[in-house]
């Protein structure tokens, strides 16, 4: 039954905001961000998958509003797979990102001037990458037990690595400079468990698409574009969690009522890390379109053929790149 609430033309298949601007994009990722929804139980879930697919086939149930439609699509984008469908485990979602990142960070940044401190909290951080990676993979393309084991091991030697010898070195230096070694190592672990976690898109390509959606191949040229990109926002986005607050507790860690109650600093800096990254999440997911595109001439030669041969004139792709 047809609702005369709502217009049946509206495109739910792209975010309600304009996505070729930063200022919609920010809007759409503080939306996709927003960790109230990892509360949303599996019955809402289910009942904004209902609506979303109900509307793309023409059905709108009686007294559904715009409002309520919009609601429905972001509860279903923040717990759905954008390319398969599939419901992402809770941890992976993007609603989780804040506060599962800023209890990691601020204990990461709290606990880093002992050895078994920074190999736990090394490991645990890279534990929770690795499943935000493989969630939220671009395409449909499935992982093997040995690639995710590989990006695993791989990104977690890296950054125990780097904060270990970094520590070593910072141990000559003052102590602030000490505070910055997780930092370091984050972003060196985002360099290597992003493209290994996603390397069978880099070996056999990710969808590319025209405007309209239409599915024109696969390409290793777009996977690498795309990769790029999230592992630049990764980077950026703990930036201010992670070099914003050692400034803070150090200026902190002086005074009395610190020296007093020592156990205070690792609730304060979790607390100072969630205020950076409720910011520094959304706003760092839209430094790049969700829905990327690239120029026809940069990929690779069969499927420019290809592309030419079956939609002629066409001068860019467009693709998913990732989270």
């Amino acid at each position: 039954k047809m609702s005369a609430n709502i217009p049946l033309n509206i495109n739910i298949k792209e975010p309600r905001w304009d996505q070729s601007t930063f200022v919609g994009r920010a809007k759409h990722f503080f939306t996709v961000t927003d960790p109230r929804n990892i509360l949303l139980s599996n019955s809402k879930l289910e009942n904004a998958r209902r609506i979303v697919h109900d509307y793309r086939q023409g059905i709108v149930a009686p007294g559904l509003t715009e409002d309520d439609l919009w609601r429905a699509k972001y509860v279903y984008d923040s717990a759905f797979h954008p390319d398969t469908g599939e419901k992402m485990v809770l941890i992976g979602r993007m609603s989780a990102q804040v506060p599962m990142n800023m209890t990691i960070t601020g204990c990461m940044m709290t606990f880093y001037r002992s050895t078994p401190a920074v190999l736990f909290w090394q490991w645990v951080n890279q534990s929770f990458n690795a499943v935000v990676n493989y969630t939220n993979r671009s395409g449909d393309a499935p992982i093997t037990v040995s690639q995710l084991g590989a990006a695993y091991v791989s990104a977690t030697t890296g950054a125990v690595a780097t904060a270990l010898g970094l520590n070593a070195l910072a141990k000559r230096v003052s102590p602030l400079v000490g505070r910055f070694v997780p930092f370091a190592a984050v972003a060196s672990a985002n360099c290597i468990n992003i493209p290994l976690m996603r390397q069978r898109e880099l070996n056999f390509g990710i969808p590319v698409t025209d405007e309209k959606g239409n599915r024109l191949g696969e390409s290793s040229k777009a996977a690498q574009q795309a990769i790029t990109q999230v592992v630049i926002s990764r980077i950026l986005m703990a930036a201010p969690g992670m070099a914003i607050p050692p400034f803070i507790m150090n200026a902190l860690e002086k005074r009395a009522f610190l020296k007093r109650s020592p156990w205070m600093s690792a609730p304060i800096q979790v607390g100072l890390v969630g205020v950076c990254l409720v910011f520094a999440t959304p706003l760092c997911c839209a430094l790049f379109p969700q829905k990327s595109s690239m120029s026809v001439t940069r990929l690779e030669p069969e499927l420019q053929a290809k592309i030419q041969e079956n939609s002629p004139g066409l001068e860019r792709v467009y693709f998913n790149k990732g989270l």
